[in-house]
């Protein structure tokens, strides 16, 4: 059995580098198929940061027996916010230069409603996710603290009990009442393709896709462990069939994928997900298969992750706007490099230091 206390996983780490990876091949063009695919690792992202962020509430349940939503709130915020602002000044700069300002796109990127104002976000698409995790974050806070507070559920119930649980019935129903709106809105809504894949009510069930493998990790832990050891091969292929349509068509082309596509993506990552944490030997796996080096390289990119996200974008507007992709055959390579490199700084330089002082004045709990 794995030990759950440990700090730091690098498995996760390199999970998050490939995410990051697709999200880059999707919007610098390499093959058709990888600009095809690489929307998917947005949905990578949402699993896995529905496992971390749900992770630190239970850790610190398990810790105390409740949890404290303003100082979890608070951390985050330290987390997403510095780089995100700071970042923005450069796109704003941008858009001033090329006389597209827009009041209401501003405000909108500013408060975290860029997804249900415009789709996409304003100053750069890409932080129409960034949203949608914002609003998980204060969603799924404040429903955990109340869930304890009214006695909905004991969290702990599934250390003791073989049945599923009040608090597994409720993120079910949460993850299958997103589908439903889903179905409602694209039916309702055909023409509104965007908002359709970019509102948080119609895509935060991959979050809590990540909340459910978190609390079996956390709290039924020898079932999880078990049945994934008698049912392995069949669910990782289960997996690869799940992501098997990705670089042929996206849900934008496809009314089933918009969806059910998504279902598909978070069950699959789901999967992966279980799998890199329950197999004690998927470090060495990935080091037999992809080299060390490789694998050290996709977890640092995988460790800067958010800032890269942050920052790609800029990188390629900045790129396409000097018009030197003439000038390069790959393009995608050099974008790529100079995000990680950015991303990377900004998480070294900007990032730690905010950690820093919020870690100083807010320590967490379980630390």
């Amino acid at each position: 059995m794995k030990v759950i206390a440990k700090v730091r996983l690098r498995e996760i780490d390199f999970l998050r580098g490939i995410a990051i990876i697709l999200v880059l091949l999707h919007h610098q063009k390499l093959f058709q198929f990888t600009t095809t695919m690489g929307w998917i690792g947005v949905d990578l992202f949402f699993v896995i940061s529905g496992f971390l962020v749900s992770g630190l509430l239970f850790k610190e349940y398990i810790k105390f027996g409740n949890i404290n939503p303003r100082l979890f709130l608070i951390r985050r915020g330290f987390k997403i916010y510095p780089i995100y602002y700071l970042s923005y000044l450069l796109y704003l700069i941008l858009i001033i230069t090329e006389h597209r300002f827009n009041l209401k796109g501003f405000l909108a990127d500013m408060f975290f409603v860029q997804n249900y104002v415009r789709g996409w976000g304003y100053a750069y698409a890409a932080s129409w996710s960034l949203a949608i995790e914002e609003h998980f974050y204060f969603l799924f806070s404040i429903f955990i603290w109340l869930g304890i507070r009214k006695k909905w559920f004991v969290l702990n119930e599934g250390l003791t009990s073989s049945k599923i649980t009040n608090f597994e019935i409720a993120i079910l129903s949460i993850m299958l009442l997103c589908l439903i709106l889903r179905i409602s809105q694209n039916l309702l809504f055909s023409y509104n393709v965007i908002k359709n894949a970019t509102m948080s009510h119609l895509r935060m069930d991959s979050l809590f896709s990540g909340v459910l493998v978190s609390y079996l990790y956390y709290f039924r832990n020898s079932f999880l462990i078990n049945f994934f050891s008698k049912n392995s091969l069949v669910l990782l292929v289960l997996s690869v069939l799940l992501l098997s349509f990705t670089p042929f068509v996206s849900p934008q082309d496809s009314m089933f994928l918009r969806n059910y596509g998504f279902v598909f993506l978070y069950i699959a990552f789901g999967i992966l997900l279980i799998f890199f944490l329950v197999e004690t030997k998927i470090n060495s796996i990935l080091n037999k298969y992809f080299g060390t080096k490789i694998v050290d390289i996709i977890c640092k990119i995988g460790f800067s992750s958010y800032s890269i996200y942050i920052i790609h974008s800029l990188v390629n507007m900045l790129f396409n706007r000097l018009d030197v992709a003439m000038f390069f055959p790959f393009p995608f390579l050099i974008t790529t490099t100079l995000s990680v490199i950015f991303g990377i700084v900004m998480t070294e330089c900007v990032e730690n230091y905010f950690l820093k002082i919020r870690d100083k004045h807010f320590p967490s709990r379980i630390s």
